[in-house]
């Protein structure tokens, strides 16, 4: 996983750019770069064009040695900037064969080729893109046709920015913070979406679609389990197994040492327990020759005797990883607010929490010579693994949740996950978001993810309804891998799970910190997204300090909801009208009680 910045449209205007004014450009666009070179420490690489400048921050996971970026065709006519990974980039150049001859190793690379085929045979940007399995953001340049293509994955797993500055000419980036104070709009870079600039007024065009976003597509399918809750078709059980271990073992591709997160939640534990069970074998030669890292080692943060620690621990143990355990003081965590905000470009209250401790344990990972790790981002979109889905009234209401949720996750956990790690240039993998598993999940019958069952014909005379664990059909699919304890382990947002002082500090302190005359004018002082409360407000003023234009404030998600939801989920509750508390505490009656 990588940085890099893009510059386009040089000769706006059909004036050719001065060779003076090119050179200064480019220097300005290293400028730009240098303020994302966290994200690849490993190398800097820039490449210039009659009308395009493309500049790349390496983090070498995949072919160190001969990978560095910008990649350039073996005709030397098309330039490709790319962060992410390409978990499937073997199969696709077997498949392109002596079509194409490759320069490096670069799981990247492949894209090239697929460009070249794709201008053969109509321009089927789309069709291209989908062969793509992996977490991807990329910038292409064809300098023989004067165009170029720029594409982000499906989720938006990784981030992507673009802007226009005073001169027409248009940027793309990995982070906001390159584009701030270049350009007069920033907007983020729209996920599962390309921008081909042959086609006039070109602009964003979506390129993933799949049935399951409407719940007409799947209400009817199989289910695991009947109206009583008994299992009676285990092969659906069995599809979400074999389907989340085979996403683990094709992210397992690296040069590179890499570890497991470890809340001790059941997403990063699966995770865990999947990820050791293929880590002795090295996945690049198919399993055939011995893991270069063959020890495994997890990572826990949080508050001393957090529940996450005592949970991870417990976990670990049973896996057999390499445990470690990092603990932080609520001073400490409030120390690195600003270079949180800074890292993760947002003031989300959600996500400022959770980045926090995610922050500061990347920091410690990085001091142990790992550059990658796995975790567990994804699950809980995928499955209603969020307290407030108890309250889901049908099934209905519940996937269209999901389908909400996932299609917000560029803008909260996906932003987290990434940027928090990447701040001390530590990659990120998320097998829940494969895109193959998203498919397997999201065609599941609502039914089984719902945590109420009907029991009987479901009226109160033949016993109505009963609680169910939230993703029992997760935990039912992995149950032997892990304790007991620790697969039906209730769900615990991860800034509640590293202690919950953590939450109740960051509440007192921002309500003493903004004064009742300052919030009462918080709408003269951001007019953008007025903040809600006085800890959003505490960490607007932090950012925008850091990121002062409108364009930026705009770039950050504002919405209410309650326990992680949407908007629309509010609706569920009558309780939850005039609630905006992202914290699963509270969501009362369901957190720590329900299951007893």
């Amino acid at each position: 996983m990588c940085g890099f910045v893009g510059a386009f449209d040089l000769n706006s205007g059909g004036k050719p750019l001065a060779e003076g004014l090119r050179d200064e450009l480019r220097v300005h666009v290293l400028e730009m770069s240098k303020r994302i070179r966290h994200r690849g420490p490993d190398w800097s690489g820039v490449y210039t064009g009659e009308n395009a400048i493309l500049s790349h921050e390496r983090l070498s996971i995949v072919d160190p040695l001969s990978g560095k970026q910008p990649l350039v065709s073996d005709d030397g006519k098309i330039i490709l900037a790319a962060n992410g990974e390409i978990y499937n980039h073997k199969k696709i150049r077997e498949a392109i064969g002596d079509k194409y001859h490759f320069r490096t190793g670069s799981d990247c690379e492949v894209i090239i080729p697929l460009y070249k085929e794709c201008i053969q045979n109509g321009f089927d940007f789309s069709s291209m893109i989908e062969k793509l399995s992996g977490i991807f953001a990329f910038a292409l340049y064809d300098s023989e046709r004067d165009v170029y293509l720029v594409a982000r994955d499906e989720i938006g797993v990784i981030p992507l920015y673009q802007g226009w500055d005073k001169n027409g000419h248009y940027y793309v980036a990995s982070e906001l913070k390159a584009l701030e104070g270049e350009c007069v709009t920033i907007e983020e870079f729209p996920n599962g979406c390309y921008l081909w600039s042959g086609e006039k007024n070109s602009s964003p065009v979506k390129w993933y679609y799949r049935d399951w976003e409407s719940y007409e597509a799947v209400k009817n399918n199989q289910c695991a389990a009947d109206k009583k809750g008994r299992v009676i078709n285990p092969e659906v059980i069995e599809k979400v197994r074999n389907g989340l271990e085979s996403a683990v073992k094709a992210q397992l591709m690296s040069d590179v040492p890499y570890g497991v997160l470890l809340s001790g939640g059941l997403d990063s534990s699966i995770i865990a327990a999947i990820t050791q069970k293929y880590s002795k074998k090295r996945i690049e030669s198919d399993s055939k020759e011995s893991a270069w890292w063959p020890q495994l080692h997890s990572f826990a943060v949080g508050l001393e005797g957090s529940p996450d620690l005592v949970a991870a621990k417990k976990a670990a143990d049973y896996i057999g990883t390499v445990h470690h355990e990092v603990h932080f003081t609520i001073q400490e965590a409030l120390d690195a607010l600003p270079d949180v905000i800074y890292h993760i470009e947002t003031y989300d209250i959600t996500t400022v929490r959770a980045s926090t401790p995610m922050y500061l344990l990347a920091r410690v990972i990085k001091s142990m010579g790992i550059k990658m790790v796995l975790s567990g981002e994804g699950s809980d979109e995928l499955f209603g693994g969020y307290l407030y889905f108890h309250k889901a009234p049908n099934a209905e209401e519940f996937h269209e949740e999901l389908v909400r949720k996932m299609s917000k996750l560029h803008l909260y956990d996906c932003l987290r996950a990434n940027k928090s790690l990447m701040a001390w240039g530590v990659e990120g993998r998320v097998p829940f978001l494969d895109k193959d598993f998203i498919d397997i999940a999201m065609r599941l019958n609502p039914e089984d993810k719902m945590n109420i069952i009907l029991l009987s014909d479901g009226s109160e005379k033949n016993g109505g309804t009963h609680q169910r664990m939230e993703k029992w059909i997760l935990r039912k699919a992995f149950e032997d891998m892990l304790p007991e304890d620790i697969c039906w382990r209730q769900k615990e947002q991860f800034s509640d799970g590293v202690g919950y002082n953590w939450i109740d500090t960051l509440k007192r302190i921002t309500e003493e910190k903004v004064s009742d005359a300052e919030f009462a004018r918080r709408e003269n002082r951001f007019p953008v997204n007025p903040p809600k409360t006085k800890e959003e407000y505490y960490y607007r003023e932090i950012y925008s300090r850091l990121f002062p234009s409108d364009s930026a404030a705009k770039c950050v998600p504002h919405e209410a909801g309650v326990a992680c939801s949407t908007a629309k989920a509010l609706e569920w509750d009558a309780a939850w009208k005039n609630m905006d508390e992202p914290s699963g505490r509270a969501i009362n009656g369901v957190h720590n009680d329900s299951y007893k």
